[in-house]
């Protein structure tokens, strides 16, 4: 079973400590593998957003013998973190923990130095003051979230909730993702490149801009749609649809239609006994060339590769 511990001092955000907790601790019908064991850890009984008061299930200590340690939202940015919180996260990456930050848990990670010479996100209000205060760091203010491997970072609130769905996606696979976001009524999958701040968030429902076109465009993966395609279903120009899809959404139209593509091939390699080719001819990819080329470059590994992870698993 992978453990999961949450890095709490006083001073923490309640929302992502909550959204932490919420996430890893209740595993969904479709989660075959163990789930997360979660703990709360913290040197003492501490304060979220200065009201709340949290006992923690364990000490800091506790955190270099967890699998995954999450950092969430620091509320006093504008002072150095608590040193046993800063040498607790430091001592959990060096035993070979997984560390992630949610939002402001970012400047715990680089006061621990474990974002020298990384690309990292935080909140776009304090990117700067990141940048400033910590220079080693490569501060990227217009994405969601950064997967370094063994070091995550997140921008805040809705895209903390996508850095953990990530982080599920990467232990469990997609269709176990797909499974919590669905109970969490939240999107299942928005990629950690897209922008943090967009004019209209991405649409969910019917009263909301594109949100029938992108059901519709859903629907229909197994075709080879274009931006065309696209734009004739939204009686738009090209270019209009580009430019309201960018504002709507984040991203563009292709790299959306490439994203959701591969998120599909995802969920039928873990689900099917399709060949590669019937996948790639399933997603509008065509042929298995194209689906590993695009499907590595995406996800790090080959489509065959994916399926033996998460068969091996189950």
């Amino acid at each position: 079973m992978s453990t999961v511990a949450v890095a709490v001092a006083d001073g923490i955000l309640q929302f992502e400590l909550a959204l932490a907790y919420e996430l890893f601790s209740s595993a969904p019908p479709e989660a075959v593998d163990d789930w997360y064991e979660l703990a709360i850890c913290g040197a003492g009984p501490v304060r979220a957003d200065g009201r709340f008061l949290l006992e923690p299930d364990g000490g800091l200590d506790r955190l270099a013998r967890a699998d995954t340690v999450i950092v969430p939202g620091w509320a006093e940015i504008g002072t150095d973190p608590p040193a046993d919180l800063v040498d607790a996260v430091r001592a959990a990456h060096e035993a070979g923990a997984r560390v992630a930050s949610l939002c402001t848990g970012a400047f715990v990670l680089a006061a621990a130095g474990l974002l020298d010479g990384r690309r990292a996100t935080t909140h776009w209000l304090y990117a700067d003051l990141l940048a400033r205060r910590y220079p080693l760091v490569e501060v990227d203010p217009d994405v969601l979230y950064v997967d370094n491997g063994s070091v995550l970072t997140s921008a805040g609130k809705a895209a903390a909730m996508d850095l953990c769905l990530h982080l599920v996606r990467r232990d469990h696979g997609s269709a176990v993702a797909n499974a919590v976001a669905r109970r969490l009524v939240v999107a299942p999958h928005r990629a950690g490149g897209q922008a943090q701040f967009v004019a209209t968030p991405v649409p969910e429902v019917r009263d909301r801009p594109f949100s029938d076109l992108l059901a519709w465009a859903a629907a229909r993966l197994d075709q080879p749609l274009t931006v065309e395609d696209l734009a004739r279903r939204a009686n738009m120009s090209s270019r209009h649809l580009g430019r309201h899809f960018r504002s709507a959404t984040g991203t563009t139209a292709l790299q959306w239609l490439l994203t959701q593509r591969i998120r599909r091939a995802q969920e039928l390699l873990e689900t099917t006994d399709d060949s590669i080719d019937a996948v790639a001819r399933a997603t509008g990819l065509g042929t298995a060339t194209t689906l590993r080329r695009h499907f590595h470059r995406t996800v790090g590994v080959s489509p065959a590769a994916y399926r033996d992870t998460f068969r091996a698993r189950t």
